[in-house]
């Protein structure tokens, strides 16, 4: 019997327990070099688990993890997963102008294609900050031949979020093939609420993710999750100096992630960015003709 579900867009955002947002005003750059690594460890850790549910993903990696770590994203792509750019160092888009930003994808790039040998077509920018304010992004990211971005949340959010934006794909740029995809929003009453991963999937019951994810899907769209492998290691080293606000967001639910991992990817049907995003262009074309 066919399962005529849609496919949903699987998504690890590959960088390590130090480069995340909530840690950027307690721990510097310059001191990540000097910083032992665990994303290694996490991302095998993340691969067997794929294996063992035969799904394949997308890894959107940072150029910074790339060339330390470059047997890992061999095995990413050995493995049948796509991999694709999270810029180079976790720097916001919204930090950037139009010619930084485009050095920071090509640095991204080609430390990603020469680690693995692969062409990189796909982006995410880091914590989601294409928005209102950078909308000269997607220009940017086109003219360097990505065909697909997922860079943008549509909500409203305290550290991201585009709340104008449309909910499913979308071509940013007339006359581009380039689409947009952004992360899962589900709507209650009215309002939209984020529910494509990340700390929402970590700290909310899981029950709250599959009413979500089966909201998008009853209405024939896709939905697209996306985690961090630190999310899945409960015995990262823990930030005391940070924001009690940031650690409560940090940890939480870290030992329960993997388990409800392995129920969101039995429960729902899953593929790589890239296949989701040549669907979702024609979709969009369509609705656009």
């Amino acid at each position: 019997m066919n399962d005529t579900r849609p496919v949903n867009g699987l998504s690890v955002d590959v960088e390590d327990w130090f480069q995340v947002g909530a840690f950027e005003t307690v721990i510097d750059r310059a001191d990540w070099p000097a910083i032992r690594t665990r994303v290694e460890r996490n991302c095998d850790e993340i691969l067997a688990l794929f294996d063992a549910a035969g799904v394949k993903g997308t890894f959107f990696t940072l150029g910074w993890v790339a060339v330390r770590h470059p047997a890992l994203l061999r095995r990413i792509a050995e493995a049948g997963h796509e991999l694709a750019s999270h810029g180079w160092d976790h720097e916001r888009v919204f930090r950037m102008n139009a010619e930084t930003f485009g050095r920071d994808l090509d640095m991204s790039r080609n430390a990603i294609e020469d680690a693995a040998g692969v062409k990189v077509t796909g982006y995410r920018a880091p914590s989601f900050s294409i928005d209102a304010r950078t909308p000269w992004a997607f220009e940017v990211l086109a003219e360097r031949g990505y065909a697909y971005s997922s860079s943008v949340a549509p909500i409203a959010h305290d550290h991201y979020g585009w709340r104008e934006a449309p909910r499913f794909a979308f071509h940013p740029l007339a006359g581009s093939d380039f689409v947009e995809i952004p992360v899962t929003t589900a709507t209650f009453a009215g309002r939209r609420l984020a529910a494509g991963g990340g700390g929402f999937f970590r700290v909310l019951p899981y029950g709250f993710s599959r009413w979500a994810i089966r909201q998008v899907n009853a209405q024939g769209r896709p939905a697209v999750f996306y985690f961090h492998p630190w999310e899945i290691d409960p015995g990262q080293p823990r930030v005391g100096n940070a924001p009690l606000r940031s650690r409560l967001r940090h940890y939480t639910n870290l030992g329960a992630m993997a388990g409800k991992l392995r129920h969101l990817i039995e429960d729902f049907r899953w593929g790589r960015m890239d296949e989701l995003a040549a669907r979702e262009a024609q979709h969009a074309a369509a609705l656009a003709a």
